[in-house]
């Protein structure tokens, strides 16, 4: 019996070589790789690029933000956005009494 790498299930192998459970469990894990290799890739392209903060302070950001905005901005992005659900809630209410 071995150990699936993938969801850690025991399983009986069809070959010595076999480390998944399942063609499931395998489809899984390399799409799982996949994704990670594009996100390095990703991260990597980044490099030696001048990239600005998207919420219009100025502030250059480094290659491992995701996100495009810096801390500030990412904060206040999220409190607008919060925000105009409650404004959008309020105005909905209102126009619906």
């Amino acid at each position: 019996m071995k150990k699936c790498e993938q969801c850690s299930q025991a399983f009986k192998p069809n070959v010595s070589y076999q480390i998944y459970c399942s063609e499931f469990c395998r489809d899984e894990s390399t799409k799982e790789k996949i994704a990670e290799r594009y996100q390095i890739l990703r991260t990597q392209r980044r490099i030696g690029k001048k990239r600005i903060c998207l919420g219009g302070c100025g502030i250059q950001l480094s290659i491992y933000n995701e996100s495009g905005f810096c801390a500030n901005c990412n904060i206040h992005q999220k409190a607008v956005e919060k925000m105009l659900k409650e404004l959008k809630g309020i105005i909905d209410y209102e126009q619906d009494n």
